[in-house]
């Protein structure tokens, strides 16, 4: 890896969002907004508090996964990634770079929805608001890893969408958000404990209920499954879509 192709890639990315106000609104503004429609919901209270830390983790996971996978398939359709890779630029260089720039955005994200949560929206935790935050932007970090992964799968934008379904839901019907994981059959226990979005809630609902929380072992997860999940893109990853 070449680290000033890195940084070039990276730059080249965060100019492009700049230009783009609509893609900027999508990933900063609207988990801040569906955070806000919930609370307006439940009127604040008891339940806004409970499920409130773990759809913290879940908006900006889905906001970067749909961004990602999008912005970096239309790279290699538009055959920018072709033209690109005719430079002294590997692979692993360019879902780099392009991991930077959306890892800066969802840093961005989590910390402008987090913040949102608990000083305008009064959502309770015991644990401490600096480790809800770093936890938020874990979570959408692993989004935007799943992202750049997808995208070098899906041959069109509609495809892409088509991976909500087959990756994405199933995680949110089994993390724990709806039936704890102890409480579902074994088998889909099993399943669930083998799916990275089951750890992120797990860490948001540790620093909901404790006062100490020990959410490293967590975070270590959520980390592992992001840069396997970047590794093996950049492995998969072809220059032009068929």
């Amino acid at each position: 890896m070449n680290v000033r192709i890195t940084i070039a890639t990276a730059r080249r990315v965060l100019t492009q969002l700049r230009h783009d106000p609509r893609t900027l609104v999508l990933l900063l503004l609207v988990p801040s907004v569906l955070m806000t429609l919930l609370w307006w919901v439940y009127e604040g209270g008891q339940v806004f508090n409970q499920i409130g830390p773990a759809l913290l983790a879940l908006f900006p996971f889905v906001a970067m996964f749909l961004v990602t996978s999008v912005a970096t398939l239309r790279e290699r359709t538009s055959g920018t990634l072709e033209r690109l890779l005719t430079l002294p630029i590997g692979k692993l260089d360019f879902l780099i770079g392009y991991a930077l720039a959306f890892g800066l955005m969802a840093t961005l994200q989590a910390l402008i929805a987090s913040t949102l949560a608990v000083a305008v929206l009064g959502m309770d935790v015991a644990g401490p608001t600096w480790l809800l935050v770093t936890v938020a932007v874990l979570d959408a970090l692993l989004g935007m890893a799943l992202g750049l992964f997808v995208s070098a799968f899906a041959a069109t934008e509609f495809q892409v969408v088509q991976f909500m379904p087959a990756l994405v839901l199933p995680q949110l019907l089994l993390c724990g958000l709806l039936v704890p994981r102890d409480e579902m059959p074994d088998v889909l226990s099993a399943v669930s404990n083998v799916l990275p979005l089951s750890y992120a809630i797990d860490a948001m609902r540790e620093v909901q209920t404790a006062a100490q929380p020990v959410v490293w072992g967590y975070a270590a997860i959520i980390a592992g499954f992001a840069v396997g999940m970047l590794a093996f893109g950049a492995a998969t990853l072809r220059r032009r879509t068929p």
